[in-house]
């Protein structure tokens, strides 16, 4: 009884550490899968934030047009007042009235000017304790680089939406491809499954009639090692499956050790279906396109910003300010506060500035030609991007088809020649022969498949569909 007390002991601590550590399960379509990565994914989330951050610096353009005011205070100790030296400009006149009334000196005798003259008189300018305080204001009533600045916000808005339109766009496509991949992984292995059985059972039905004395122990051991091969290659297949479901994992944003299930299957009509439609395409359905256009409109404001730095701007100025002097530091007690103010219009002219303005216009200028070469540019490779796609997805739906129906015809072949050997009238090596033609054929209908689908998410990606 002790013992099965600490066996139902040991299963409850079990199950108690599988439920914390369960996983979560994720059941996704390719749809699902796409949206999940659109908010998970650490290059989306990246490319969001660059809106944000793009629209703090629209903020901090924006606060240059607004009303700049600050404030200021100080209180300052002479050490060592400056002190001014200056001609003694008193003495003077006190002698000449000395003189003009015969005044005389202590020895009797008249008072006459110095010979070596008056001398410097020395003036400390200012008191040992100094206090201000005061604030400013300046408002930009016209500036042209902050118009244009100002003007381009919405414009830097929506090219990093462009952008990071553009980095959904991209991730989308790489989550439908490895959807897939690993979609058409699963029905290789039932291909794989359905193989292993058809083996199995012929392997079953050999060892009777060797048996019963009408083959071969050679004949068994080619199954056997066909058998092995198969299973070689379907342990093979789930690793490689296995690790595609972490590389999609990683690519939609998904913690590696939840588990993540695939609801959406193939077929041949899925893949054809909706390509019809997205043989009409525009340029500007494509997102790179439309991050080149922005960027054109972009830099044409550039051009007029520089230009517009050579007209003059106007700011509006004005201050208040309160000061006091003190021999004592006692600015809180008794004792005057001086004001000034002042307010005032500034204009300032660009006159000459060592060409500045003209070579970063003329940049300016060349940049933007630069951008409308890469439209044009753009425009070519997105033809040639979608007439190859287009070729490439024709070619890969042919090829999709012929493997389907050869690897039907493959199949049809085996089930005539197993029944043939069976019966007698076969022997080893040509259903030997078949299974391999089985093999290949199936081996080359799920190459097929994984090349449409993929064709077509390139092709749609290429006229801006996707």
């Amino acid at each position: 009884m002790k013992k099965l007390k600490n066996y139902s002991l040991l299963v409850m601590c079990t199950l108690a550490l599988n439920i914390a550590n369960a996983q979560t399960v994720n059941s996704f379509t390719v749809q699902q899968a796409a949206d999940y990565a659109k908010k998970n994914s650490v290059q989306v989330k990246n490319a969001l934030l660059d809106i944000l951050i793009q629209k703090q610096t629209n903020r901090d353009i924006t606060s240059i047009a607004l009303p700049q005011i600050n404030g200021s205070m100080s209180i300052t100790r002479n050490i060592d007042i400056p002190v001014q030296v200056i001609p003694n400009f008193i003495a003077p006149a006190t002698y000449k009235v000395l003189v003009d009334e015969g005044v005389k000196n202590g020895s009797g005798q008249p008072i006459s000017y110095p010979a070596g003259g008056f001398g410097n008189l020395l003036f400390p300018f200012g008191n040992p304790w100094n206090a201000n305080a005061g604030i400013t204001l300046s408002q930009i009533v016209f500036d042209g680089q902050v118009f244009i600045a100002l003007k381009a916000r919405n414009g830097t808005m929506d090219y990093q939406r462009k952008i990071a339109e553009l980095t959904e766009e991209n991730i989308r496509a790489n989550v439908y491809k490895v959807y897939y991949q690993l979609v058409t992984g699963k029905i290789q292995i039932e291909l794989l499954d359905a193989n292993i059985g058809r083996l199995e059972k012929l392997k079953r039905d050999v060892q009777i009639m060797y048996d019963n004395g009408f083959t071969e122990k050679v004949d068994i051991d080619k199954l056997a090692v066909q058998l092995a091969n198969l299973q070689t290659e379907k342990l093979k297949a789930n690793n490689l499956i296995a690790n595609g479901y972490n590389g999609l994992k990683m690519l939609m944003g998904m913690p590696v050790k939840d588990s993540l299930v695939l609801t959406d299957t193939l077929d041949d009509s899925k893949i054809k279906e909706g390509v019809l439609e997205a043989s009409q395409y525009k340029y500007t359905d494509r997102k790179d396109f439309q991050i080149l256009e922005t960027a054109n409109k972009l830099n044409g404001l550039n051009v007029r910003r520089y230009k517009l730095t050579q007209i003059p701007s106007f700011v509006l100025v004005g201050g208040y300010s309160k000061q006091a002097q003190r021999n004592e530091f006692d600015f809180f007690g008794k004792g005057d506060w001086f004001t000034s103010s002042y307010i005032g219009l500034q204009m300032k002219v660009p006159i000459f500035n060592g060409f500045a303005i003209k070579a970063k216009t003329q940049k300016a200028r060349l940049e933007a030609q630069k951008t409308l070469n890469q439209t044009e540019a753009l425009k070519i490779n997105i033809d040639a991007e979608v007439e190859n796609a287009k070729n490439n997805f024709i070619a890969a739906i042919a090829s999709m088809d012929f493997q389907k129906k050869n690897m039907a015809l493959a199949e049809k072949v085996y089930g005539q020649t197993k029944k043939k050997y069976e019966i007698g009238t076969g022997d080893a090596t040509t259903i030997n022969a078949a299974q391999l033609d089985l093999k290949t054929a199936q081996t080359n209908y799920i190459s097929a498949l994984s090349d449409a689908i993929i064709a077509k998410i390139d092709f749609l990606k290429a006229t801006g569909k996707l």
